[in-house]
């Protein structure tokens, strides 16, 4: 993985069991690969536009020339015969290298944001070099059966390979096909982690402090996301905005506490979704304030998981109005710490985890009218029917947690080639930053 920050060169260590090799990015690495054709091309094209895509040729070639780097690294660390594992829109190109690098390899990859429509996807430039790149992949992974099927979908109209259920015939190079497997695997979390955390003393009593601190609300509505403008984050204060202007909603009644945590600062469509969004809060709040209550406690900051749990616990109504997500494991994550088998979870039908999670209210985060209705909804929602649709959601959560996701890609990763399930993946290549794990 990255080393964290430009300019860094580590030694590879070992951590928690783990052997971890850094790789070193420039900055202008980060600029041109990360911030630009990462962030700024892959990230809107595939989050259906709803920020314009860059494209720029510089951007494209800094992207290849890291996923270059990380295929290189991999190729010399594992093992013959062995799994690699890559992660992410980042590294799209990676499988392909490896494989021309490793033929040895087993090689899977798993794509954890959206896979967009053949109409949108058609306008990258490199869309066929992008598609081979991932089809150096045994197993492709995605979040929802429908972002399989639109990769698919790219792949018989670029590539014209022949694609027959979840198979996809790709030549190898000496004449014959081999056969991809592109399938939707939707990723979880630790659920036990967030029980524990919200079984324990303090968490609870920092949850009623949370209460105390925001004037004892009959109601707590909370929304955390990266400030990203895929989260909706500006449909969701619209919204309440509006129910607090019509008077069905007030600020002694119901808080909404929204955590935008800091991402891509130095990205210009971030620069300018805080400013608006900054700017929504302040004439909210002061329009509505009371000297005791506030409409909207709004925290630009990123907290640890045990503030995050206590926040969980307080909350009356979970918001999550993404406008696209590959899975929103927040939703997940305030399921898991409900023990108490209340709360409400309000989820937009344009996240992943909508399509397990079907006891949630769900709800088209631009439909602003039918929007407001469910937060109403949720407000007054009777105790009995909080409990039946939370303990139906705690059961999926607790069922398909993330060592389940991670045993089933693998699995299929073995299976595909006959091998036993205890294959090991050998290694892991994931470009990460602290941003894209604040948040999916």
């Amino acid at each position: 993985g990255w080393a964290g920050q430009p300019g860094v060169a580590l030694e590879p260590f070992d951590f928690e069991g783990t052997h971890l090799v850094p790789i070193e990015l420039s900055a202008a690495d980060v600029q041109n690969y990360y911030e630009g054709f990462s962030n700024d091309t892959i990230w809107p094209l595939y989050h259906d536009v709803i920020a314009a895509p860059t494209y720029k040729r510089a951007w494209w070639d800094a992207y290849v020339r890291v996923n270059r780097r990380f295929a290189a690294a991999a190729a010399d660390v594992a093992a013959e015969n062995g799994t690699v594992w890559v992660q992410d829109y980042q590294l799209q190109l990676v499988p392909k290298m490896l494989r021309e690098l490793r033929p040895d390899l087993t090689i899977g990859y798993f794509h954890h944001i959206p896979f967009p429509a053949y109409g949108l996807y058609a306008q990258l430039p490199w869309r066929k070099q992008v598609l081979e790149g991932l089809l150096g992949a045994d197993v492709i992974g995605f979040q929802r059966v429908a972002d399989a099927g639109n990769f698919a979908r790219a792949v018989r109209r670029q590539l014209r390979y022949d694609t027959k259920a979840s198979g996809i015939s790709v030549p190898d190079g000496e004449g014959g096909t081999r056969v991809a497997l592109a399938k939707a695997f939707p990723i979880s979390i630790d659920a036990e982690s967030y029980i524990e955390l919200a079984q324990r003393p303090d968490i609870q009593q920092r949850a009623r402090e949370i209460r105390e601190g925001l004037g004892n609300p009959r109601k707590i509505l909370l929304g955390v996301d990266r400030l990203d403008y895929t989260k909706g984050i500006r449909h969701r204060l619209k919204a309440w905005g509006e129910l607090l202007e019509d008077g069905r909603a007030t600020v002694e009644d119901a808080t909404l506490v929204q955590v935008a945590s800091p991402s891509r600062e130095r990205v210009e469509a971030y620069v300018q979704l805080r400013d608006e969004i900054e700017m929504m809060v302040g004439r909210i709040n002061g329009d509505h304030d009371t000297m005791g209550h506030t409409a909207i406690r709004y925290l630009h900051q990123s907290y640890p998981r045990e503030e995050m749990v206590a926040l969980f616990l307080a909350a009356d109504v979970m918001l999550v109005t993404a406008l696209r997500d590959g899975m929103n494991l927040v939703a997940k994550e305030y399921v898991a710490s409900r023990i108490d088998n209340r709360g409400v979870l309000v989820l937009s039908e344009f996240a992943g985890a909508a399509d397990e999670m079907g006891s949630a209210l769900l709800i088209n985060p631009h439909d602003i009218g039918g929007l407001k209705d469910t937060i109403i909804r949720a407000i007054d929602m009777p105790a009995a029917e909080q409990g039946r649709r939370m303990r139906a959601l705690r059961r999926r959560v607790r069922d398909h947690d993330v060592e389940d996701w991670s045993r089933e890609f693998l699995e299929a990763l073995s299976a595909f080639h006959g091998r036993t399930s205890s294959a090991p993946a050998a290694v892991a290549a994931r470009a990460a930053s602290v941003d894209e794990e604040a948040g999916s």
